[in-house]
């Protein structure tokens, strides 16, 4: 039920209209209760409260016969980017942030003894695809961008290096200084392939690890665990790099206590290794060259404390350092929200000259049969990236569904308590059908007060 775009005038007209009906009370609080979301869901269908030992229906609930909402029940869309819904991406990034934090010093039914054993946050940056713009800080001051000797030029006649001391917002940073020489078919597949990357690179630290403790990959998997979670974040040039969480476990996980010799300095050491080991050779070798991917030179690992206790690195600042970047994507590197339909379309694209050439890059080598089973026209606007944004291993903590679901018998233990069915055990049956998304003009100009206001989805 989305509806045209309409005037701040017809909103308010609407608004008040609305105010004078017998029904206005309950539509507002449908309103509140999605705490400002940008563009919620439509629901048709009803929902009954049963008693769990003895089948009694306490109470049935639907969107039939109502006219609250034109007979549709509006839930959150849940989005997690924050260019989307900035309300259900703050709820995303809490949870998030509860998420690694669990895994950190524990919580969320994992225990506090996680908090003793070894832990890295490492960054895994993409390679480079030729020169870009730059910023370069040293001791609190700004230095030249890529300081070279003048006069110097690269095969098509542009200069090598730049001298300008960019600042944060300059519009060139993150392009490259000759566009021709950059390796856009490259950098494109590298992002097509980042994924399974890491997948080599978790691979190489299990085995990193076992050579260092001078035991085999299965001797290894009976004293030792090794857990993650990690991160992908857009650079300014449009390559992602993974910041991650890596722990070493007990043989039984989260409760078990690593050997003594699985120290945090160990682990450093694996997972450098590891990184720069990782490789995997790109398809269209006979298309467009031999091209083989790995990660960049710039590997940072560092230890995490638990508390602080004076050290750089805590658990909270990796926890929220991580889910910030858990709402974002290629929106933060200057691409587009949606999905490219056709070629025509790459013309009106809003984006700066770098990223058209990536998403160009993207739309030609996904047309090619050698590179169609990486679906690159489908992630065109990602600029070649198709994975997820935030993983872990199976073991690293809690997951998003189960925070999800707490927080949701959380809502129907209130709401139980606010209609008097008090603590007794329930199950609720029911069946709802998608019908639509999006406000009415009167309903958006309420969602954006609430946003406005810091309202909270229980409102």
């Amino acid at each position: 039920m989305t509806t045209p775009p309409a005037t701040l005038p017809q909103a308010v007209s609407a608004l008040i209209d609305r105010a004078a009906e017998p029904e206005f009370a309950a539509w507002r609080r449908q309103i509140l209760r999605l705490g400002g979301c940008t563009n919620p869901i439509h629901l048709v269908g009803t929902a009954t409260v049963v008693d769990a030992s003895t089948g009694e229906a306490l109470l049935s609930y639907g969107s039939y016969g109502s006219d609250v909402y034109g007979g549709r029940l509006l839930t959150a869309c849940g989005n997690r980017r924050a260019t989307v819904c900035p309300t259900c991406a703050r709820v995303y990034q809490a949870d998030t942030y509860q998420l690694i934090r669990a895994g950190l010093i524990g919580g969320k039914n994992v225990g506090e003894e996680v908090g003793e054993h070894p832990r890295v946050f490492a960054t895994l940056t993409a390679p480079g695809f030729g020169p870009v713009h730059t910023r370069r800080e040293r001791a609190g001051q700004v230095r030249a961008c890529r300081p070279r000797k003048r006069g110097d030029v690269c095969p098509h006649g542009t200069t090598t290096g730049c001298h300008a001391r960019h600042a944060d917002d300059d519009p060139r940073l993150g392009e490259p200084l000759c566009p021709r020489c950059y390796d856009y078919a490259g950098a494109v597949l590298w992002q097509a392939h980042s994924g399974r990357l890491w997948h080599r690179f978790a691979l190489g630290l299990r085995r990193e690890i076992a050579t260092s403790a001078g035991l085999s990959r299965g001797e290894i998997a009976e004293v030792l665990r090794l857990s993650y979670a990690k991160v992908a974040e857009y650079q300014r040039r449009g390559l992602i790099h993974f910041h991650a969480v890596i722990r070493l476990d007990g043989p039984e996980g989260p409760s078990s206590t690593p050997p003594g010799w699985a120290t945090t300095a160990l682990l450093s050491d694996a997972v450098g290794r590891a990184a720069e080991g990782a490789s995997l050779a790109a398809p269209g070798r006979d298309v467009i060259g031999a091209r083989v991917l790995c990660f960049g030179e710039q590997i940072d690992v560092r230890p995490i404390s638990a508390f602080g206790a004076g050290e750089r690195l805590t658990s909270a600042a990796v926890a929220g350092y991580i889910a910030k970047y858990a709402t974002k994507g290629a929106e933060a590197a200057g691409a587009v929200d949606g999905r490219i339909h056709g070629a025509r379309d790459l013309v009106l694209l809003p984006v700066r000259g770098h990223v058209l050439r990536m998403i160009s890059t993207c739309w030609w080598l996904g047309g090619l049969p050698d590179f169609e089973p990486l679906g690159l026209r489908r992630w065109a606007h990602m600029l070649g990236y198709g994975g997820h944004f935030s993983s872990k291993s199976r073991r690293y903590s809690t997951t998003l569904t189960a925070l999800r679901q707490a927080r949701a018998e959380h809502r129907a233990e209130e709401q139980r308590t606010g209609l008097g069915i008090g603590p007794r055990p329930t199950v609720t049956v029911g069946q709802w059908r998608y019908a639509g998304r999006g406000y009415s003009p009167e309903a958006a100009l309420l969602a954006a007060s609430v946003r406005e206001g810091g309202a909270s989805h229980g409102a």
